[in-house]
Order: C-alpha cells, then structure tokens, then sequence
C-alpha cells in the first residue's frame, strides 16, 4: 500500500515566502491548494497550478464559507493535513510611507484585519474538521511587527499580527485536544521582490547576523511544523529574523 499524499492549504502563494513554501511542499511530494484574489494566471509555472488555484478575496469574508466548500471538494479523503495562512495586506500612504493610527482610516483597518487575522480564524473554523480528520497542523505567518514598531509596517499591520499570535495560542489550545497543532513563524527582513527602500540600512542596524533572509529558510520551518518531527510543538511562535528580535 502507498502511503495516503498530504494535502496543504496555503493562502498568499504569489510572491515571497508564499511562492518558497509551494515549491518546497511539492518537492517534498505534498499536494498544494493555493488561494489568491487573483484569478489564474496562465504563465503561473508550478506543476499542477491549474487546479490547484482557488481565487477568494479574504477581506470579503462572505467568500469564506465558499472557499472552504470548494477545498473539501478537491480532497479526495476529507482530510487536511496543513494548512498556512500566509496571506497579508500593509497598505502605505500615497508616498509608500507607514500608515500610523493619524493617518488609518476605518475602511483600511477593516481590509487590513479581515485579510490578516479574521479570515485566517474563520477558515481554519471552516475547515476543522478535515484538519482532525488529518491530524493535521495550522501555521500561521505573523511578523516582527507584530511584537515591536517597525519601520516601514503600518499600524494595522502590526496590530492584526499581534493578534495573530494571540489567535495562534487559543488555536493550540482549543484544537490540541482534536490531535490539530497550532503553530507560528515570525518573520523579520527577508529578501522578497517588495522590499521597502531602507532596509539595507536596517538590516546592518539591527540584524546580529547582518544579512536578510531568504524566503527558502521560512518555508523551511513551515515545513518542519507540518510534519512529524515537530509533533510536540504547539503553541510555539519561531522567530525567523537573524537575532533582530533579541
């Protein structure tokens, strides 16, 4: 008998850490679900792109019950094995500067924290029972700014991460009893095509091991909490920054 193919859900997968983590899940033979606003687009290269694309925009959050109907139909065991909500907006001022609480309005708070945090809590809710079905692992992606002001994040940004690791805790403790693990990464600079002008500069200031990081290395530890060597971590937030928390 073959062993069953694990299946992951994986929201922000265009660019960045969200493009590392696909190509490393399926050179590890995993299936991947990616889920984007965008529609598909056909010069999209990955293997099985096609239907492996699911277009929903999480700041509509009606959008989730359909997203989450439209994963169970493509897995052909009902089971989830990961699922990673990677997906985040930091919408900047109209000269790409930091939005500070001045300058956020409510119609950006909403964008931001429904995209960042609400919709990741609904489609796990959503999705829960495939997950136990699976004993499966959430990995949520919060962010440096989440626990210090940063630079070049806006206020809402930091705030919905934040509350990400705090939603991340209440996962490990709510779903642990179902065998689901509920972790997460925060990452710090790491080297993506949207880098803010600056960051060279930072990353010399406050980076101990005075380089970015490379998408790779985050989907790396994203990897590591899906499996079964990271089967007693839950709860856990790993910081992926180079030391810029310390």
């Amino acid at each position: 008998m073959t062993e069953e193919r694990r299946y992951m859900l994986l929201t922000g997968a265009s660019r960045g850490i969200g493009h590392a983590t696909v190509k490393h899940f399926q050179a590890k033979g995993w299936r991947i679900l990616t889920v984007s606003r965008q529609p598909f687009s056909e010069e999209c290269a990955w293997p099985s792109a096609r239907e492996s694309h699911i277009q929903a925009n999480l700041s509509d959050l009606a959008q989730i019950d359909r997203l989450a109907a439209t994963v169970r139909e493509r897995l052909p065991h009902g089971r989830l094995h990961a699922l990673v909500n990677n997906a985040g907006i930091s919408p900047k001022g109209p000269d790409r500067e930091r939005l500070g609480v001045g300058a956020t309005t409510a119609d950006v708070w909403t964008q931001v924290l429904n995209v960042n945090l609400i919709s990741t809590a609904l489609i796990a809710r959503a999705l829960l029972p495939e997950l136990k079905a699976a004993k499966g692992s959430i990995v949520n992606v919060t962010s440096i700014a989440g626990s210090r002001v940063h630079p070049f994040a806006g206020v809402a940004y930091a705030a919905s991460k934040a509350g990400l690791s705090a939603l991340t805790r209440e996962m490990a403790h709510e779903f642990g009893k179902h065998g689901v693990r509920a972790n997460a990464i925060a990452p710090g600079e790491i080297q993506t095509s949207i880098l803010s002008p600056g960051t060279d500069e930072l990353v010399a200031a406050e980076v101990p091991m005075g380089r970015l990081g490379e998408p790779r290395e985050v989907a790396e530890t994203i990897h590591f909490l899906c499996t079964e060597q990271s089967s007693y971590i839950n709860g856990a937030e790993i910081h992926i920054n180079g030391g810029q928390h310390v």
